[in-house]
């Protein structure tokens, strides 16, 4: 194998982990908020009739479905943000820190070609 083609190679291994890692991120938020927000749609509409709702004071002009579908779609977004924050914090300061440019390929002036004093 040439050296270019072990490179290539190299990379594509590279690029592959790292879509992993960011698709397995992703489904961390994206899962546990819709389960959430499942839970949180048959609470909230288990007590609350869709046509008995007011907004600024004027009836809700929405059919119920719509209603429903509106209301899951707001509990699935709130809790993704609470979903992506603590995936956010739960990151290693090297993992939120480091470089994504492989040091070879790094301009002259990039910090991370600096020595660590």
């Amino acid at each position: 194998m040439s050296n270019s083609q072990h490179q290539h190679t190299q990379e594509g291994g590279r690029q592959a982990s790292g879509s992993n890692r960011w698709s397995q991120r992703w489904m961390w938020i994206v899962w546990p908020a819709f389960l959430v927000a499942a839970v949180l749609e048959m609470v909230v509409f288990a007590l609350v009739d869709p046509g008995d709702l007011h907004w600024f004071g004027q009836p809700v002009t929405l059919s119920r479905e719509a209603v429903y579908t509106l209301a899951f779609f707001v509990f699935w977004g709130a809790t993704m943000v609470s979903s992506a924050l603590t995936t956010l914090l739960a990151m290693s300061a090297f993992e939120v820190n480091r470089c994504p440019v492989p040091p070879d390929q790094r301009p002259d002036s990039c910090a991370g070609n600096r020595p660590c004093d």
